[in-house]
C-alpha cells in the first residue's frame, strides 16, 4: 500500500547538494514526490511509496549527502497526492 509522508530535515542541508542527492536516491527507490529548500534553512520533502521503501528513505535522510550535517529529521503522515515523479522545487513562490 502506498503511503504519503512529509519530512523536514534540519541542520547544514542547504548548499550541499541535498536536493539533488535526494532526487537521485528517490528516483533509484521509485519514490514519488518533491524536495525543496525552506526559508528557515531546512529542507522539506513530500514522498510517496510503500512503507518499507519510505523507511529506507528516511534512514538515508538522516545521513544525507557527504557534505551535509543532518541535525534533525521530522516525519509525519499526510494525505496521498498521487505524484507522477520526484521533482526538485527550485523556487518557493510564497516567500
Amino acid at each position: 500500500m502506498i503511503k504519503h509522508i512529509d519530512i523536514k530535515v534540519s541542520g547544514k542541508v542547504q548548499g550541499v547538494f541535498f536536493r539533488a542527492s535526494t532526487k537521485a536516491v528517490a528516483d533509484q527507490m521509485g519514490i514519488k514526490g518533491f524536495v525543496k529548500n525552506e526559508k528557515d534553512g531546512s529542507v522539506y520533502i513530500e514522498a510517496e511509496a510503500e512503507q518499507f521503501i519510505l523507511d529506507a528513505f528516511i534512514d538515508w535522510c538522516k545521513e544525507g549527502p557527504d557534505k551535509s550535517v543532518v541535525e534533525n529529521v521530522e516525519v509525519s503522515d499526510g494525505a496521498l497526492k498521487d505524484f507522477r515523479n520526484f521533482e526538485v522545487v527550485k523556487k518557493n513562490l510564497l516567500w
